[in-house]
């Protein structure tokens, strides 16, 4: 039996209205902008989009191409907050490539643990 999609109440302005889900992960990557590469790291990410941790100064709108290693990806800053930056992608991941990105990032951390 298909889940009922919960309503949400006009009047709150909190509630999560993101269209896809949200997947922690902790991955280093690049963002091209302006003909400049940042490195970043990404904290979170969805098929439609990610939330990374970058020190570039980049304004609402501008449009950038993260680059993950194994996934390129075009996007746009939609919101920016004390060097965190959302991004949209300007064309939805694959549900595998969310996967190979949540795998990878748990790669990552096991091996960081390993090492310590």
């Amino acid at each position: 039996m298909a889940k009922p999609v919960p309503t949400i109440p006009e009047d709150d302005p909190y509630a999560d209205r993101r269209v896809y889900p949200r997947v922690p992960v902790a991955l280093p990557a690049f963002l091209q902008a302006r003909g400049e590469r940042h490195s970043v790291h990404v904290v979170d990410l969805s098929a439609g989009g990610a939330k990374l941790i970058c020190a570039a100064s980049l304004a609402t709108g501008t449009p950038v191409t993260l680059d993950c290693g194994t996934i390129c990806r075009s996007a746009v800053v939609r919101w920016r907050s004390e060097g965190v930056v959302g991004l949209c992608f300007n064309s939805e991941l694959d549900e595998r490539d969310v996967v190979a990105l949540t795998e990878r990032s748990k790669a990552l951390e096991a091996w960081r643990k390993a090492r310590d």
